[in-house]
């Protein structure tokens, strides 16, 4: 049996993360050869990934890159099955490399063919299973380019990446405050002009018929019922149908014997609920027309314009 030093196991330990005894295996096997003990250790990796194709892999970090021209930013999830392994700091580190291959590709496809000291990403990643004993594969990896690119990561487990029309003085800043609504409010779509009106048409009814069937059941029990709106999106709120709100608006205050001189400050504020009632589907997918999360009181495209920048993009990984 060929005998091997320390040094060699160490060597090949620092090479591939596996454990000291699993080098020294791979080291005798391979009768000392640096090359052919790697990819022994290799085929261990893809044995296991083989029996452990069908588990989930849920868990992971999420990690980001920007590169240093601050034009072009990647986000990539490297999923495994455990909350145990992901959270270990050599995982981490792994997850962190990844993303500094991945920024310098377009896709998964070619993330996984990319170069990765010496052999691919996907033998990589073959490589640490047979090393961790658990599935690890790429789930999610979205790129973005911008004037200016900045980005935000949540736990680990949820990535944003956020382009802005210039490089702003405090655009880092800037980016970064957007990247964590875009993690926090999971915006789907930049704008509710992007909306496709058959796509809203379809939202609208499927909605209103949700909560007539819970008021339904609400009035079956004597609870106030759900408000139900006539629209869900600013793409429905029309010149027509904002003034036939504010006429609507108006009756009402009639009927209530509010002083008509009175109506101009109470107007404001109650279109500005029909508005809030009548947007509830913008404000679940349209990042620039949320609420901003740092000031509710204005919008994501309101809290950009105050900084002089528009928000041109933004994407978005999480481990789910």
């Amino acid at each position: 049996m060929v005998k091997v030093t320390a040094a060699e196991v160490n060597e090949l330990r620092k090479k591939t993360g596996a454990g000291m005894m699993d080098c020294k295996k791979a080291l005798v096997e391979a009768e000392g050869n640096m090359e052919e003990a790697i990819n022994i250790l290799r085929k261990k990796g893809q044995k296991i990934a083989e029996k452990r194709a069908d588990r989930d892999s849920s868990e992971g970090a999420v990690v980001s890159k920007i590169n240093d021209a601050n034009t072009r930013g990647v986000v990539v999830s490297v999923n495994c099955e455990t909350d145990f392994v992901a959270k270990n700091d050599s995982y981490k580190e792994l997850a962190q490399q990844i993303a500094d291959v991945a920024i310098n590709v377009n896709s998964k496809e070619e993330l996984l063919a990319a170069d990765f000291d010496g052999m691919t990403v996907e033998e990589k990643l073959i490589e640490q299973t047979g090393v961790i004993g658990e599935k690890i594969e790429i789930g999610g990896f979205e790129t973005l380019e911008a004037p200016f690119v900045g980005t935000y990561i949540h736990g680990n487990k949820i990535g944003a990446l956020t382009g802005l029309s210039a490089a702003i003085d405090n655009a880092a800043e800037v980016a970064k405050n957007v990247s964590m609504q875009v993690a926090s409010m999971g915006a789907t779509t930049l704008s509710y002009k992007d909306f496709d009106p058959a796509y809203v048409a379809a939202e609208t009814e499927a909605r209103i018929a949700v909560i007539e069937k819970d008021n339904i059941e609400l009035g079956r029990l004597g609870k106030t019922l759900k408000n139900v709106p006539q629209f869900i999106s600013r793409a429905q709120l029309t010149e027509e149908a904002m003034a036939q709100a504010e006429a609507d608006a108006k009756e009402q205050l009639k009927a209530e014997g509010k002083p008509e001189q009175i109506w101009d400050r109470i107007l404001p504020g109650k279109m500005e609920r029909f508005v809030s009632d009548n947007t509830t589907l913008d404000q679940e997918q349209c990042l620039l027309d949320q609420n901003y999360i740092m000031d509710d009181k204005k919008s994501v495209a309101e809290y950009v314009a105050d900084q002089g920048v528009e928000v041109i993009g933004f994407k978005r990984v999480t481990l789910a």
